[in-house]
């Protein structure tokens, strides 16, 4: 995303090598600005930002548990828990989200 291109000048991280191409730096996943001198050119972009969300769609949860599994339980496991509607897990996985 252009937006992990967006690294100050002085924070950027080599990611290619000395000549390398605009090309040929965003072929292998990096960034390319040549607008500064003396900071690499090809760096590396800042990792996504994701968070874990429970899902809303009931019918697209992913089982966290087991039968009768309690709240507190669930969420000791790390997942979400929505005691509802019948005949879908109750305590289910989280969802990765980017922001």
């Amino acid at each position: 995303a252009k937006c992990q291109c967006k690294v100050v000048p002085r924070e950027r991280t080599n990611c290619g090598y000395p000549g390398i191409s605009a090309a040929e730096c965003k072929k292998i996943g990096c960034c390319f600005n040549a607008s500064v001198p003396s900071v690499p050119w090809c760096y590396n972009p800042k990792p996504k930002k994701v968070r874990k969300v429970c899902p809303n769609d009931p019918y697209t949860r992913i089982n966290c548990g087991y039968p009768g599994i309690k709240p507190r339980d669930c969420t000791r496991k790390g997942c979400c828990f929505r005691a509802h509607p019948a005949g879908v897990p109750w305590c289910f996985y989280h969802r990765t989200v980017e922001e």
